[in-house]
């Protein structure tokens, strides 16, 4: 079975133009925590080949390849001449994507906020709206029974209100949140490539939710990754710290 690698991140160095593809560097750091008893991993530097065809459709150019994050999807390769192939691993690219930068992130997430509070603003004004009606209403000679109603019942309305508003912090069904670097994947699963249409909407997703569409489902005692290996990609190219999860005897 042929080996697949995904890198994410921006060119560390000059686009460099050939007959038929482009070539450019990239580095990739290891996870801070290894398996006790094995050293940690270090850095990795790639050259990665893109045929120009593949490459003129992302809208990338010289200058904004150096500062855009991207995500690259491919095979490793050793039998490329080292002065074409600067980096210590070479990878064929098969698909590459340009990914959200983090402006566009904080925008969205600003708007999204900025929606929130006008949602809560407005169901106050409604509260002292009705509150404003009943004070105004006429009492007669049951205004002191009356009164402890009108001012109970707008406080719970108030009180009641605001819940409804308030969006889930984490996906339908988590158990767990765990560090994402705690999760061990299998090499089962480095072995395929999710569809990067597939990918790219639940980072959509992830972009304008803060949080992941499911958990992932790993093991218990070992943390080993048993389902949601599209979302452990998503989880890796947006740099989230902590993932939702279920564990596998509970599915």
């Amino acid at each position: 079975m042929p080996h697949k690698m995904t890198l994410t991140g921006s060119a560390t160095g000059p686009l460099r133009e050939y007959d038929r593809y482009v070539a450019f560097d990239m580095r990739e750091k290891g996870s801070p925590s290894a398996p006790k008893g094995l050293k940690k991993s270090t850095f990795i530097s790639y050259t990665v080949f893109v045929a120009k065809k593949a490459f003129n459709k992302t809208g990338l150019t010289k200058k904004s390849i150096m500062h855009e994050k991207i995500l690259v999807q491919g095979e490793p390769t050793l039998d490329i001449p080292i002065d074409e192939c600067p980096g210590e691993i070479g990878i064929i690219c098969f698909q590459i994507t340009v990914l959200p930068n983090k402006n566009d992130k904080e925008a969205n997430e600003s708007k999204d906020k900025k929606e929130a509070q006008q949602e809560v603003s407005k169901a106050q004004q409604e509260v002292a709206a009705t509150k404003q009606e009943e004070k105004q209403e006429p009492v007669a000679k049951e205004a002191n029974t009356v009164q402890p109603e009108v001012n109970e019942t707008p406080a719970q309305e108030k009180k009641a209100a605001p819940p409804k508003k308030q969006q889930p912090f984490q996906p339908k069904g988590t158990k767990d949140i765990v560090s994402f670097d705690d999760i061990i994947v299998p090499e089962a699963f480095l072995k395929t490539r999710p569809n990067p249409v597939k990918t790219e909407e639940v980072i959509e997703f992830v972009k304008r939710t803060g949080h992941l569409d499911k958990p992932l489902t790993i093991e218990k005692e070992t943390k080993a990754l048993k389902d949601g290996y599209r979302r452990y990609i998503v989880a890796k190219t947006m740099k989230m710290d902590n993932v939702p999860v279920v564990y596998d005897y509970q599915k």
